[in-house]
């Protein structure tokens, strides 16, 4: 059964319009009147609702909601990931892998050896992007919570103004000699939130890994090899959710 994004809170019995990005969605899939779907994203309920397609406009769609289903397919741990962007379409992949293998939210970061450097209108239209890639990855996999994709900042000012909430272990990975292996660093308690920080294609320059962990983050390692940016992230987020 198709499944569409609708963050809004539901009803059984409902007549609702979907979003233009829903609508879009359903008009490809060629679904008509009598049709069944599913939605996901209340933010209320949480779960997913299933729904019957009302009727079809030419830019619209109307649905009608039915019942609601409890169901939940999120990990145990929230895993938050705060990445140095990689160039070109590496960020696009990592968005979406990241979220098909259950992540909480991504923070896009500026660093000295970043190569993709965005801010105002350009960064707000990426972040918006990268969300929406989130959301065709979470109607793809079945996930039902879009995790969080955050402004652009550079890794000072995310420091400064946004850092990781108290109780939230902080790992950074690292190169540097006496980091210690993510899956014997982090805390044995499997629902204990994490976040993790990475470098961008480069890694990241001495100054701001002495800042991190002045802030707090613990250096931790994946092992022998050097991983690509977005390998590593990926990597880190699969140990982290074992």
């Amino acid at each position: 059964m198709p499944r569409i994004h609708h963050p809004e809170a539901l009803y059984p019995g409902q007549a609702l319009a979907l979003t233009p990005e829903g609508a879009r969605h359903v008009q490809v899939l060629r679904l008509q009147p009598g049709d069944a779907l599913t939605l996901f994203g209340d933010p209320v309920a949480g779960g997913e609702w299933t729904a019957t397609v009302l009727r079809m406009g030419r830019s619209s769609v109307e649905v009608q909601v039915q019942s609601h289903q409890a169901l939940e397919r999120e990990p145990a741990r929230a895993v938050h990931l705060a990445v140095g962007m990689p160039a070109n379409e590496r960020m696009d992949w990592l968005v979406e892998k990241a979220t098909e293998l259950g992540m909480s939210s991504l923070q896009p970061l500026m660093t000295e050896r970043t190569v993709l450097r965005l801010k105002g209108e350009r960064a707000d239209k990426k972040q918006a992007h990268w969300q929406a890639v989130a959301v065709s990855a979470c109607e793809q996999c079945g996930g039902n919570r879009v995790p969080t994709i955050h402004p652009v900042r550079t890794l000072d000012d995310w420091l400064r103004q946004a850092p990781p909430a108290p109780g939230v272990w902080r790992g950074v990975l690292s190169l540097a000699e006496g980091s210690r292996p993510l899956v014997h660093a982090m805390p044995g308690d499997r629902a204990a939130p994490l976040c993790l920080v990475h470098g961008p294609e480069g890694g990241l320059g001495p100054a701001e890994e002495q800042a991190l962990r002045a802030a707090g983050f613990a250096p931790v390692s994946l092992g022998p090899r050097v991983l690509r940016a977005e390998t590593a992230a990926l990597a880190a987020l699969v140990q982290a959710l074992s």
